[in-house]
C-alpha cells in the first residue's frame, strides 16, 4: 500500500531538501527521497554540493592553504616550523568528517520539520485521480503517491567524448577529492570553478599542476580585470596553463595518463602527468527519473524544460536546481527551491538571477554579481566604474594578503548599482553587501555613505565605491 504526501521531492541535495523543509513549514505533508549512500551504505543527503562538491572541497582548500601559510608564510610573523609534513590520509578524513556532519545536519533538520525521508532512488511510476505515483527503489522498496511532486535531481560531471571516468587516473570532481597521495605532476582540462579549486589544493601541497583551457582567454565569464588579476595571481603561486586547447586523445595507463593535443597555434602537443582532472563543466541529471511514465519533457541537453516558475508541462510537477536551466549553482537551487514550496502554498515566490552570486574559493577568492564591464560595452550601457585595490587596505596589509581589488559598475546616469566585482581575500563573504545592494536598487554613493567599521576588508567596498565619484580617501 502507497504512502500518501503533499508534496514528494526527489533528490536530497541544495534544492531538494531546502524544497522539502520550507514545503513542511508551510504545514504540507512532505516526503524527500534521495539515494546517496556513505560508505557504509548508509543514507547521505545533501547532493554532489555536501558529498563530492562545494562542502568536501572547501574543506581541502581550508587544510591546503594551512599547509602553504605554514610553508611559506608563517616565517613573517615571526613563528618558526621545522620538518613540515603533510598527512593525506589525515586530511582526506577530516574533510570526510565535515561531510558527515552535513548529511547527519539535513538528517536531523528533516526530522525537526517532520519530513518523511526515504533513501533509494525515486522514479515515477503512474499519473493518476490527480496524483503522482513515485517508487523508492533503495534497502526497502516502497511506493510513494503525492498531490505535488518537485525535481530536484541535480548534475553529473561532464566526460570528455570517448574518455571515461575512471576515478583512479582520469578523475571527475569526484576523484579530484580522494586522491591517494600528492601527486608529482597533475594535469588539470579546463580553468573553470573545479579545474581552479582543485588545482590551487595539489598545487599547494607540491603538485607540479598545468591547466588546459579550451577558451581562448581565462574566465571569460568574469570581470575582465579580475580575470587579468587572478590569473596573474595563480601564474605567480606556481600554476600553469595553456589556452586555446584542444584535446585529441587521452590514454590513461597504471602509473599516468598521457594527454595529446593541439595548442593555441594549432601544433601538436602532448604531456604525461600521474593524474587527469576533467572539469569541462556539468550536465542535468534526469537519469532514472522515468519521465516517459507520465511524460515529463526533457530537452535536448536532458535537463527538464520548466518555464519562469519552475513548473513542468505536467500539472504539480515542479523542477529546481541543476536539472534545469541556468546557473548550475547550490544557492540558486536553494532559492528554487523555497520558492517552489511556497508558489504550491499560493504564495509569491521569488528567484532573481540577476543577483545570484559567483563565487572561486581560491587564493586570492572571485565573486561577482550583476553585470561585467565587458557586459555593459557590449549592451551599449553608459557606465561609471570605480575601484579599490586591497594593498591600500589596513586589514589586508595586516592579514598578508593585499592581493586584488573591489570594483563597481554604476549607471552613468542614475548611479544604480549594475555589478560588483572583487578579486581578493574573502571576496566570498564581501560579495554578500553587493547582493543587498543591488537586490534594493542601491546607488554607488548609497554604499560610499554608508559606515564601514575600521579597519576591515569591507573597507574597500566602501572606497571602491567613492572610487565611481573618483573620491576615494585611502587611494
Amino acid at each position: 500500500m502507497s504512502k500518501a504526501f503533499d508534496v514528494i521531492v526527489i533528490g536530497g541535495g541544495p534544492g531538494g531538501y531546502i524544497a522539502a523543509i520550507r514545503a513542511a513549514q508551510l504545514g504540507f505533508s512532505v516526503a524527500c527521497i534521495d539515494e546517496w549512500a556513505n560508505d557504509k551504505g548508509g543514507p547521505a543527503p545533501g547532493g554532489t554540493c555536501t558529498n563530492v562538491g562545494c562542502i568536501p572541497s572547501k574543506a581541502l582548500l581550508q587544510s591546503s592553504e594551512h599547509f602553504e601559510h605554514a610553508g611559506h608564510h608563517f616565517a613573517d610573523h615571526g613563528i618558526g616550523l621545522s620538518n613540515l609534513s603533510i598527512d593525506v590520509a589525515k586530511m582526506v578524513g577530516r574533510k570526510d568528517a565535515v561531510v558527515k556532519q552535513n548529511n547527519d545536519g539535513i538528517l536531523y533538520l528533516f526530522k525537526k520539520n517532520k519530513v518523511g525521508f526515504f533513501h533509494g532512488r525515486g522514479a515515477f511510476v503512474k499519473a493518476e485521480g490527480g496524483a503522482y505515483e513515485i517508487s523508492v527503489t533503495g534497502a526497502a522498496n516502497e511506493t510513494l503517491t503525492g498531490k505535488h511532486v518537485i525535481v530536484a535531481t541535480g548534475s553529473s560531471a561532464r566526460a570528455l567524448p570517448g574518455v571515461a571516468f575512471d576515478e583512479d587516473r582520469v578523475l571527475s570532481n569526484d576523484g579530484a577529492l580522494r586522491i591517494p597521495a600528492v601527486p608529482k605532476t597533475l594535469g588539470v582540462v579546463g580553468s573553470g570553478v573545479i579545474g581552479l579549486e582543485m588545482g590551487s589544493v595539489w598545487r599547494r601541497l607540491g603538485a607540479e599542476v598545468t591547466v588546459l583551457e579550451a577558451l581562448p582567454n581565462f574566465l571569460g565569464a568574469a570581470d575582465e580585470g579580475v580575470a587579468k588579476e587572478a590569473l596573474k595571481a595563480f601564474t605567480k603561486q606556481g600554476l600553469k596553463f595553456q589556452f586555446g586547447v584542444g584535446i585529441t586523445e587521452v590514454k590513461a595507463g597504471k602509473t599516468g595518463v598521457t594527454v595529446a593535443y593541439t595548442d593555441a597555434k594549432g601544433a601538436a602537443a602532448s604531456r604525461e602527468v600521474e593524474r587527469l582532472i576533467v572539469s569541462i563543466g556539468r550536465v542535468p541529471n534526469p537519469s532514472g527519473l522515468n519521465p516517459e511514465a507520465v511524460g515529463l519533457k526533457l530537452d535536448e541537453r536532458g535537463a527538464i524544460v520548466v518555464d519562469g516558475d519552475c513548473r513542468t508541462n505536467l500539472p504539480n510537477v515542479w523542477a529546481v536546481g541543476d536539472v534545469v536551466r541556468g546557473p548550475m549553482l547550490a544557492h540558486k537551487a536553494e532559492e528554487e527551491g523555497v520558492a517552489v514550496a511556497e508558489r504550491i502554498a499560493g504564495q509569491h515566490g521569488h528567484v532573481n538571477f540577476d543577483t545570484i552570486p559567483w563565487v572561486i574559493y581560491t587564493s586570492p577568492e572571485i565573486a561577482w554579481v550583476g553585470r561585467t564591464e565587458q557586459q555593459l560595452k557590449a549592451g551599449g550601457v553608459a557606465y561609471k566604474a570605480g575601484q579599490f585595490p586591497f594593498l591600500a587596505n589596513g586589514r589586508a596589509r595586516a592579514l598578508g594578503d593585499t592581493t586584488g581589488f573591489v570594483k563597481f559598475l554604476a549607471d552613468a546616469k542614475t548611479d544604480e548599482i549594475l555589478g560588483v566585482h572583487i578579486v581578493g581575500p574573502f571576496a566570498s563573504e564581501l560579495i554578500a553587501e553587493a547582493v543587498v545592494a543591488m537586490e534594493f536598487k542601491a546607488s554607488a554613493e548609497d554604499i560610499a555613505r554608508i559606515c564601514h567599521a575600521h579597519p576591515s576588508l569591507s573597507e574597500a567596498t566602501k572606497e571602491a565605491a567613492l572610487a565611481v565619484d573618483k573620491r576615494t580617501l585611502n587611494f
